[in-house]
């Protein structure tokens, strides 16, 4: 993938929402309309859940308040472009006979536990990464100690 792919560069949002995206405790559903998104670092996390609707590989909408009223992504809608495997997750179509339909054929939940877009990483992977910004890691980057949070 590369950067002007990747669903950051196509999102425009500001530093405050990108850390808040990248650190506050969210909680994931995938339904039938997109991606429901639970920030479990509220003291009543259900009454902070909303769905974030994913288009062409793109998080376009939250029922939050603050993607209504705001300029830019809602950090539902980066929460959800920073990590590939729920993104890929809610952009997989299920076929009639019940696989999925695309060029990736590892399953939904395959790519879930590897964390990232690449069937498996391997032992000659540089330090550079395709799907992280220079300023901005991938989840995957930052989930397995490559690369730490910017400040």
């Amino acid at each position: 993938m590369s950067k002007t792919d990747n669903p950051l560069a196509r999102l425009q949002f500001t530093n405050r929402v990108r850390k808040r995206a990248q650190y506050e405790a969210f909680e994931y559903t995938l339904t039938p309309e997109g991606v429901q998104v639970r920030n479990g670092s509220h003291a009543n996390p259900e009454d902070h859940e909303y769905l974030v609707t994913v288009q062409d590989g793109l998080p376009t909408h939250c029922t939050c308040p603050a993607d209504a009223r705001f300029e830019g992504a809602c950090k539902h809608r980066v929460a959800v472009a920073i990590r590939t495997p729920i993104l890929d997750a809610a952009t997989t179509s299920i076929a009639a006979d019940g696989g999925t339909t695309g060029a990736d054929k590892r399953s939904i939940e395959d790519r879930i536990s590897t964390g990232h877009d690449s069937p498996v990483a391997s032992e000659t992977d540089t330090d550079e990464c395709e799907e992280c910004f220079e300023d901005f890691p991938c989840w995957e980057c930052v989930r397995t100690g490559k690369k730490p949070i910017p400040e």
